[in-house]
């Protein structure tokens, strides 16, 4: 064993205790992030305007702060970009990270000297947690690859911006630099296939035992390194054996990534956003995230169901359920106040407090007030190919409320890389688990309000083009489960 890799063991092993002592002591921990952040912005416009520096309790701030996204902070934003300081934090953010909205345009979301290296930190540790629990150490010796945007930046009022991806990637420590792939030159080309292609031709003969990036877009990297050398994965990277990756639930992609790879490999999850890096996988065996409650962000949950109602109520960490869906709420140290972040998550632990990622509150499908969300279209197909030879490279559910003929239905998109047999039974199959998950779903399916679930197939790479003819192939942009118009499923209908 290395000497890097013993080190690896003795910095896990602190980590591990550092971590110990906030997630066994969540209450108190959350308590005082969130007085430090009322304290750090009471002198800011928006702590002056909502009264900050009165505000002592839970209860205080949610009557004075009310929960607002991005188009509701946008005239708070619009004057940190404009380069005003002290206007949602102390001073002005060290960069923007760009993100693409659908409502709002293009969105500049803060990240400050006192946010960013917790973004840094979460990544480092999350290595550290599986290094602790598993007691693999050798693949730091080994080449990692980070699939991410381009880390070139432009600038506006003196405040450098860019993705959040590319962003990090000028914080790889230095010891990591000798193994981090692909090259800085690589990671710069804006074009995401050209870039694909780069990079495996620089990584083809590298010892790779990382390998990190969301999952629909690593898929893209491991196709063409087994096109180029006639080999499985795990064949031509005989060290690689941990996959790291965010963004997207993995599971739909377990089985194509089995067989691309052939062989299983670990994988640690990740949940990263531009807002804050929010949790990561610390156990293989144990369900879910731990959520990072440490990490200079406050959180509140509501629940999904009284989400839309007028008053929705307000939850703090000591109050929430397991297995109940909620909208994550934060308040953090890049100055985002109550803050809707627009995912859903839902508990698997209380102790400690892990999550699960369940799907996007403006990502549903409820055109007949059926309610579906990500998770149960996603469960659903896992549980019918689970143990055949049926293989998806990706998906996506719309309603048809207009059909031709008959009663309306949920038209479900699938991208086969083998397809099953039967396709009506498989559909009937996939209606099933649906039926079995979500009970408004069974009950418009019983009352003859929709009719069984219809499958259309989409060609080879269909949704990459689909990508591509919106400007969002490649890095961290990833394709909606589930929508409730028919915006994507036009593209393969028209």
């Amino acid at each position: 064993m290395s000497i890097k890799a013993v080190a690896a063991k003795i910095l896990a092993r602190h980590s591990h205790k550092q971590t110990q002592k906030w997630a066994n002591s969540p209450v108190v921990t959350q308590e005082k992030v969130f007085q430090s952040l009322l304290h750090q912005a009471k002198n800011t416009q928006f702590g002056k305007e909502h009264h900050f520096s009165k505000i002592k309790t839970f209860e205080d701030f949610a009557k004075q702060v009310p929960v607002r996204d991005y188009e509701q902070l946008k005239s708070y934003v619009a004057k940190v970009v404009a380069g005003e300081s002290d206007i949602l934090w102390k001073g002005k953010p060290l960069y923007f990270a760009k993100t693409s909205g659908t409502t709002s345009g293009v969105k500049y979301i803060p990240l400050t000297a006192a946010s960013m290296p917790f973004h840094i930190k979460a990544a480092k540790n999350a290595i550290l947690s599986y290094i602790h629990e598993t007691g693999k150490s050798d693949f730091v010796d080994g080449k990692m690859i980070f699939l991410q945007g381009s880390p070139e930046m432009e600038e506006k009022n003196g405040i450098k911006l860019g993705r959040l991806s590319g962003i990090v990637a000028h914080f790889v420590p230095k010891y990591l630099q000798k193994n981090r792939l692909p090259s800085w030159k690589t990671n710069c080309i804006e074009d995401w296939e050209t870039k694909v292609d780069a990079i495996v031709a620089e990584t083809f003969h590298q010892n790779m035992t990382v390998i990190s990036g969301i999952p629909s877009w690593v898929q893209m990297y491991f196709e063409k390194l087994k096109t180029k050398s006639n080999l499985p994965v795990g064949e031509l990277f005989k060290n690689f054996n941990l996959f790291i990756y965010g963004g997207v639930n993995y599971e739909p992609y377990r089985a194509k990534f089995e067989q691309l790879i052939g062989r299983k490999v670990d994988s640690i999850e990740l949940f990263p956003a531009s807002e804050g890096f929010f949790a990561y996988q610390d156990s293989q065996t144990e369900k879910g995230m731990l959520l990072l409650l440490n990490s200079g962000i406050f959180y509140e949950f509501i629940k999904v169901e009284d989400f839309f109602t007028e008053n929705p109520k307000r939850l703090t960490i000591s109050e929430v359920e397991i297995n109940v869906n909620y909208v994550l709420i934060i308040s953090t140290n890049a100055g985002l106040w109550a803050y809707n972040i627009g995912d859903t998550i839902a508990f698997t632990s209380t102790n400690p407090y892990r999550i699960i990622v369940t799907g996007r509150i403006k990502h549903f499908i409820s055109a007949f007030g059926e309610h579906v969300i990500g998770k149960e279209v996603e469960n659903a197909l896992q549980s019918v190919i689970l143990g055949t030879n049926i293989s998806v490279n990706e998906f996506t559910v719309a309603p048809q409320i207009n059909p031709k003929s008959g009663l309306p239905y949920h038209e479900w998109f699938i991208e086969f890389d083998s397809e099953p047999e039967d396709l009506d039974a498989f559909a009937l199959k996939i209606d099933f688990e649906m039926r079995q998950q979500n009970g408004y779903y069974d009950d418009l399916i019983k009352g003859s309000v929709l009719r069984t679930l219809v499958i259309t197939k989409v060609v080879k790479n269909g949704f990459q083009e689909y990508m591509k003819s919106i400007g969002k192939l490649g890095g961290q942009n990833k394709l909606p489960r589930l929508s409730n118009d028919r915006k994507i499923a036009d593209f393969f209908t028209m």
